[in-house]
């Protein structure tokens, strides 16, 4: 009897262990059960069978076993349990947290929660066709009166077999009529499996690789597949980068491989997914939350078949069920959202390096802002090699970018949220008949509502910060818990109804366009109008297709799209990220202001970019205004090596979250404890967001320069805090986190 070792789905720390099961009689390793089955097993004292992941066999146990309950599918081979446990380790979890990520969407927590979807066929029997081929209706008993039948029967002898719903439609018949045909023997019906397609819809027009620029073929020729290695390929906006990944892949498939495409926003996906359907055909897989669990469940099995060579998608694309990958690509690589802010808090990039060396294929970073990080350790380091398009292909070059100071605009009287520079260059677009980008990136109506008597702040009840008012529900929002209140009228602290909604947010610039330019056609493209499904294709293609006059969105618009009629970007608060409270807080504007002015004049016209601020001196302002990523970048990395920020450490964030502020502070000063001897730790302070969703937040700030062998210490320090923390308190811990508060 073979024991199987078996890891049980949960992400309780207590159980974060190895479990012994026997394996039932009839079933051989290697055939029909192996390292990587999900089972079901019976577990403790609970009532329904839970979820395991086979991680090895042994011959005996020291224990008495149950035995498996039921042996399910295949999730993973051992290439990706190894790349499970490196994870579980590097980022501090269980192991049950990394293998989750390996099994068919929507499955993890139930396995037959989603089904197989099957369709009804129909064709005509062996026998009919016989008496068809022999010339023999009139002497057989397959006669046929019906008109109705007989357009089945002309059909089928057309088309062989086809599925009944199309059937029907073509023919104008039904499933009475197939059923008579059946019970004569001259039809039958029979199932098949129908894949749900996302690309169903779609009408997508056959293209052919372009002629490259030399700068272009120098960057590919630089490019050496069939062995691990890295690149960093910096490319300016517009400079051609898709391009080349596209040709790239064609030589990965040419030489019967795999491809991986990593797309920040689920917004850029539809973009990047029509080029390569264009170039690839069917071949081609996407991965997203934005797809439903059926279509993501039948694209999960499309990979794992072999039918799908290339799959594209946001990070979570990584774990697809890819075999021979000869490339990753990660497009615009210096996106906060390759970094997961849930456990387990993995890095695609560094996930994406572990999986190119496993599999000894290229793995390809690529972006016109690239990360300071990355960036240094291309220059600086043989582990990522350089590569650079400094020209955009256009004849037209990269926008004129103009920075307008708004203290200026309101010493002179202009209290509106257009500039008059601004105001003037949107006039000239409308009457020109080219389109307009407008970037803001705070959604909602009013950021903030206070009383101006007592200065009294609406806050949210359950999270240390203020809700923003969002006139298409006509309600209060927290953007942290999701609670909704009605908005306030008169002040509950003082009684005073001198109530003033303060800020800006999308929904209160579309209705001010409206109103300063009812001429003009707005869409507006945030996360109130993109929660629906395809809800962002179906905006970015009426922005094309429709010639509508301005795309207004936040930060899901400034990167990736390319829309050859947009002329004008317009940024109207490009403060917004400065005073963030963090380390990459110009950084980040830098990037943001560079992407979203290189969305104009990527056509046949000359581009330009206004961008609004009460902070015209940041240098992270004025060199995307030249849109010179080097000078911005050796500026930064000064500041980082004087202030000890990433490149030259790494940060570490331990947060303690509880219900009992009490036992929130005594847990955070033990991990302070436990860690000050080990690494360069930072007095527990409350967190910058203090409450969030009725719990208290205190953090713990550390700095070190990350290894293998501080990963073990900080693991053996987690179990020692995690032997002493309060039952009530959680800890989340993070390497070099996107969110500092």
């Amino acid at each position: 009897m073979m024991i199987a070792e078996i890891i049980v789905n949960s992400s309780a720390q207590e159980l974060n262990r190895i479990f012994d099961y026997k394996v039932p009689e009839g079933y051989e390793i290697g055939k029909n059960i192996d390292i990587g089955y999900r089972v079901l097993v019976s577990f403790a004292n609970y009532k329904s069978l839970e979820i395991g992941y086979i991680i090895g066999f042994k011959e005996t146990s020291e224990f008495k076993c149950k035995t498996i309950s039921k042996v399910c599918d295949r999730s993973f081979d051992e290439k990706k349990f190894e790349l499970a446990k490196w994870m579980a380790k590097r980022y501090f979890c269980n192991l049950s947290d990394t293998l989750k990520l390996l099994v068919p969407p929507g499955t993890s927590n139930n396995i037959d929660k989603i089904k197989i979807k099957y369709e009804r066929w129909a064709r005509l029997s062996k026998e009919y066709k016989d008496v068809v081929n022999n010339h023999n209706i009139e002497n057989s008993n397959y006669k046929i009166k019906s008109p109705k039948q007989q357009r089945i029967i002309d059909f089928l002898l057309e088309n062989d077999e086809i599925p009944t719903s199309i059937l029907f439609d073509v023919t104008d018949t039904n499933s009475t009529v197939l059923k008579a045909l059946i019970e004569r023997g001259i039809c039958e019906d029979f199932q098949l499996e129908a894949l749900r397609n996302p690309f169903l819809t779609k009408h997508i027009k056959k293209t052919s690789k372009l002629e490259l620029t030399q700068k272009q073929k120098s960057v590919l020729d630089e490019i050496k597949l069939n062995e691990f290695s890295e690149y960093l390929l910096y490319g300016v906006t517009g400079s051609g980068k898709t391009e080349i990944y596209l040709q790239l892949i064609e030589k990965v498939i040419e030489q019967g491989k795999t491809a991986i495409v990593l797309v920040p926003e689920i917004s850029l996906t539809p973009q990047i997914t029509d080029r390569f359907l264009g170039r690839f055909g069917r071949v081609i897989a996407i991965l997203h939350s934005k797809l439903s669990n059926g279509e993501r469940f039948d694209e999960w099995r499309r990979i794992q078949n072999g039918e799908a060579k290339i799959v594209i998608g946001a990070r979570s694309a990584l774990f697809a069920p890819m075999k021979n990958i000869g490339i990753i690509i990660i497009d615009e690589e210096h996106d906060s959202s390759y970094k997961s802010e849930t456990t387990p808090k993995y890095d695609a990039r560094d996930v994406a390096r572990e999986i190119a060396k496993s599999y000894n294929s290229v793995l390809l970073l690529g972006s016109a802002t690239p990360d300071v990080r990355t960036y240094y350790k291309a220059k600086n380091t043989d582990a990522i090699k350089l590569l650079e398009l400094d020209e955009r292909i256009s004849s037209f070059g990269l926008p004129d970018v103009q920075i307008v100071d708004l203290r200026n605009e309101l010493a002179n009287g202009n209290k509106t949220v257009f500039s008059n520079l601004l105001y003037n260059e949107i006039k000239k677009n409308l009457e020109n008949k080219e389109q307009i980008i407008l970037f803001l990136n705070r959604r909602g109506y009013s950021t903030f509502i206070m009383c101006r008597d007592c200065g009294y702040v609406v806050k949210c009840d359950n999270c240390d910060v203020s809700m923003t008012y969002h006139i298409t529900k006509n309600k209060l929002m927290c953007h942290y818990c999701g609670a909704e209140k009605k908005p306030v009228s008169i002040c509950p602290q003082c009684g005073s109804q001198n109530i003033r909604y303060f800020g800006t947010g999308t929904q209160k610039i579309e209705a001010q366009i409206n109103k300063v330019f009812p001429e003009a056609s707005v869409i507006r493209m945030d996360v109130d109008t993109t929660s629906t499904k395809n809800a962002h294709e179906i905006i970015l293609n009426k922005f094309r297709d429709e010639k509508i006059d301005i795309l207004l969105g936040t930060q899901m618009i400034t990167k990736g799209h390319d829309f050859s009629n947009v002329t004008l970007v317009g940024v109207l608060a490009a403060d917004s990220s400065i005073n963030i409270g963090d380390y990459r807080a110009q950084e980040r504007t830098f990037q943001l202001l560079t992407q979203v002015a290189g969305r104009s004049g990527r056509g046949d016209k000359k581009g330009r970019a206004i961008i609004q601020t009460y902070m015209p001196d940041e240098f992270s302002i004025i060199t995307a205004q030249k849109q010179d990523y080097l000078k911005f970048y050796n500026q930064e990395i000064k500041i980082r090596e004087k202030l000890n920020y990433p490149p030259f450490c790494d940060i570490m964030i331990a947060v303690v979250i509880g219900k009992k502020e009490a036992e929130v502070i005594d847990d955070a000063n033990k991990i302070f404890d436990i860690f000050k001897n080990h690494f360069e730790v930072f007095a527990p302070m409350p967190a910058p967001i203090s409450k969030i969703n009725d719990n208290y937040r205190w953090r713990v700030l550390m700095k070190a320069k990350i290894d293998e062998s501080k990963i073990d210490v900080i693991n053996y320090c987690l179990a020692d805090f995690d032997s002493q923390k309060s039952k009530d308190t959680k800890l989340s811990f993070d390497i070099n986190p996107n969110n500092m508060s």
